[in-house]
């Protein structure tokens, strides 16, 4: 046996969530094949097995939280295949508990103990002696935490098998059977000094004050993980508020980190906010310009970058971060630009490295590539924590602003509303343009609101004459 533990995954990571098994128990696994995809703080990462083998047991069901050094999976000998392919013949060459079939003629078989003179079995005594054929350890385990008698189920898998879901049906008929009316259900013996849920509709059940109908964690792990309905009692509400609690959810190791960084960035950093509208106008039109019949051309967002960048390397004080220890302000010799994208699993910011060194096409072209893999949990760490300086298009969500959190360690973020139609004055006269808001958050410790301004009023500019803009860059 080998058991593989969560192994180091580098960046001061201790823990891992399991998203989903790529294998299951019973499966042959070679060196190197993918077992599991597991969510760390920064990403989602697919593991590999070191060990050849059978995979005897997988520690956890996905949601589970494992830390770094414990066990994830127990790999056995390659040779378990023929051994489960004898226990299935009933070869008797199996563990006390796996069991073997009746109709075996090699091997040992197990005489039953019965006390006093020999009786002729009767049919209604064999599911008492009967061993059940059962190999998974998951579905012995379920069955243990369910109380269920595996001696009076019949498996429906291969040989007579019970499986895993022969235990669900089993455990279904039970609540199906305990949840019938009280007229025809006999009653239960309730422990001394609990009070009886009574089996008409909630709402007519009387409920103390303070108190509310929740459904409640249901007494066998496994029945909540066969995902079966779960008894309804009456709980405390909350004691500030006197209201219930709808839900609690356990954070995961990504929301934990995107609480420390947005926590620590709040806690360090002295920021302060300036904001400008802008006639983005000319910029939609370029935009427009740049398609044609066989090439869809730059997004609006790559213009956008492309524009960001340039003045990044004009301003570079924002463009660096803080080193408290030594007392420094650091600029960095090139920009990679963090972009911030939602996704299932939260707010999201990769970066395009070497963004100053890419054409407006090549930065179109990355960031399409870094939406698609923040969208499909591929993002590497590197991609998540290289970025520079950060670029917010809240406007995708029907906003006109945003005072943002800076992404610590960095040391400004730029935020773009919706654009939309609004009456503006062009030379003297009153027309509809389309007009965006910019707002740029920025550490006060690396420069004062005069450099802020001329970075944000360059990329304003920029947005409002990009033609004159790219014939500098």
């Amino acid at each position: 046996m080998n058991t593989f533990h969560l192994p180091d995954l580098g960046e001061g990571l201790t823990e891992a969530e399991i998203v989903r098994w790529l294998v299951k128990v019973g499966d042959v696994v070679a060196v190197d094949t993918p077992i599991a995809e597991v969510e760390t703080a920064k990403s989602i990462v697919e593991l590999p097995c070191p060990y050849a083998g059978v995979i005897e047991e997988l520690h956890g069901e996905p949601g589970t939280t494992v830390p770094v050094g414990k066990p994830l999976i127990t790999v056995g000998d390659p040779d378990g295949a023929a051994y489960r392919a004898e226990e299935r013949a009933g070869s008797g060459n199996v563990l006390v508990g796996y069991g073997t079939s009746e109709s075996s003629g090699a091997g040992r078989r197990r005489r039953p103990r019965v006390s006093g003179t020999n009786v002729a079995p009767t049919a209604e005594k064999v599911p008492e002696t009967r061993v059940p054929l059962v190999i998974s350890p998951l579905v012995r385990r379920l069955a243990r935490d369910a109380e269920v008698d595996l001696r009076t189920l019949t498996g429906s898998g291969p040989d007579g098998l019970i499986v895993r879901r022969d235990v669900e049906l089993a455990i279904a008929h039970r609540l199906q059977t305990e949840s019938a009316p009280a007229a025809t259900t006999p009653a239960r013996t309730m422990p001394a000094g609990t009070t009886p849920v009574a089996s008409t509709p909630a709402a007519a059940q009387p409920v103390a004050p303070g108190s509310f109908v929740a459904q409640a964690p249901s007494s066998h792990p496994a029945v909540a993980q066969a995902g079966l309905p779960q008894p309804s009692v009456v709980q405390s509400g909350d004691a500030r508020t006197g209201l219930p609690e709808l839900r609690r959810t356990p954070m995961s190791g990504f929301r934990k980190a995107v609480i420390a960084t947005l926590s620590r960035s709040r806690a360090e950093i002295p920021e302060a906010t300036t904001w400008v509208d802008v006639d983005a106008t000319a910029l939609v039109e370029l935009r427009e310009s740049l398609r044609s019949a066989t090439d869809p051309g730059p997004g609006l967002l790559a213009l956008m970058a492309r524009f960001v960048v340039a003045g990044l390397l004009k301003y570079p004080e924002l463009n660096g971060y803080v080193d408290t220890e030594r007392e420094e302000l650091v600029q960095y010799d090139g920009v990679n630009l963090g972009l911030a994208a939602q996704t299932d699993r939260g707010l999201m910011v990769p970066a395009v490295a070497g963004a100053h060194a890419l054409t407006t096409r090549g930065l179109d072209a990355e960031i399409r590539r870094l939406t698609a893999s923040a969208r499909d949990g591929r993002l590497t760490q590197q991609e998540l924590t290289c970025g520079t300086f950060t670029l917010n298009n809240y406007g995708s969500f029907g906003v006109d602003g945003s005072a943002a959190i800076i992404n610590h360690p960095q040391v400004a973020i730029l935020g773009v509303g919706r654009i939309i139609d609004r009456p503006w004055v062009v030379d003297g006269e009153l027309a509809i343009r389309k007009l965006t808001q910019l707002s740029l958050v920025f550490d006060h410790r690396v420069c004062d609101g005069g450099t802020a301004a001329a970075f944000l009023r360059f990329v304003a500019d920029s947005f409002e004459n990009p033609a004159s803009a790219f014939a500098d860059l």
